[in-house]
């Protein structure tokens, strides 16, 4: 298989960038996104040209760092992968593919394809974790947790900050992230002591990063690579109105 590519070059952040025209040719069609990319940087490097930058790590699907911006989705056009898991089949041979970086203020592009996500962290640090002292590890039934209460914590906590719906979101909003992150832990008993101190920080830590707000097109949730649902938002705001109404009393 033929394609070819426009991919977004930018030195970094405060440069202005362009797309540059490439073509990558044999390409199998088992081979997928990321493999397609080494090739043409093999190619480039041996020509004696820069190869093209973009982030990577796991390649399993798990760590969420090839956030590529992949003919207008985010982590290209089928549904439920990362960028890793999205394989050459999916294109038509000789087709064109606009490849470009997560597009928000808070994400600077540190180079080509590659972006800085530590606003996400910044969130995360705020308060998407518990302190609180929970001894040693107990037996699977000392604390009483329904199923469903249970099963909506693990599908939260699926979430693996890759960015994507701020990408998708025309406000760059980072709500389902941190939605999901508050959920994981005001749905369990662990996670009440703080629940209320945990969203209002981590709201806070939204707002001075930049993120824009929600306005529930549900682009966030159709572009999510582990499906986390928009049912999360509100049960951020239940969270953070009741901590707001409190922290007034």
């Amino acid at each position: 298989m033929d394609f070819k590519l426009k991919i977004w070059k930018q030195k970094n952040a405060g440069s202005k960038g362009k797309f540059v025209n490439y073509e990558v040719k044999g390409i199998s069609s088992d081979t997928s996104f990321l493999e397609m990319l080494d090739i043409l940087n093999e190619d480039l490097i041996y020509k004696g040209e820069e190869p093209v930058v973009f982030d990577h790590d796991c390649r399993e699907g798990i760590c969420g760092m090839c956030s590529l911006y992949i003919n207008g989705y985010a982590h290209g056009p089928d549904a439920a992968i990362t960028t890793c898991q999205l394989h050459m089949r999916k294109f038509k041979d000789g087709a064109t593919i606009t490849i470009e970086p997560f597009r928000a203020r808070p994400f600077p592009v540190i180079k080509d394809l590659m972006i800085d996500r530590t606003a996400l962290d910044t969130m995360i640090q705020a308060g998407g974790y518990t302190s609180a002292k929970t001894g040693g590890v107990p037996d699977a039934n000392a604390i009483l947790i329904s199923k469903e209460n249970s099963d909506l914590a693990m599908d939260a906590a699926s979430c693996i900050g890759c960015g994507a719906c701020v990408a998708s979101c025309k406000n760059a909003s980072a709500m389902l992230f941190v939605s999901a992150k508050v959920s994981q832990l005001a749905l369990l008993p662990q996670g009440k002591p703080e629940a209320a101190e945990r969203v209002l920080n981590m709201v806070a830590a939204m707002d001075e990063a930049g993120f824009g707000n929600c306005t529930n097109t549900g682009a966030c949730e159709a572009e999510c690579p582990k499906e986390i649902k928009i049912t999360n938002i509100a049960r951020l705001n239940r969270e953070y109105f009741s901590a707001s109404f409190a922290s007034e009393l």
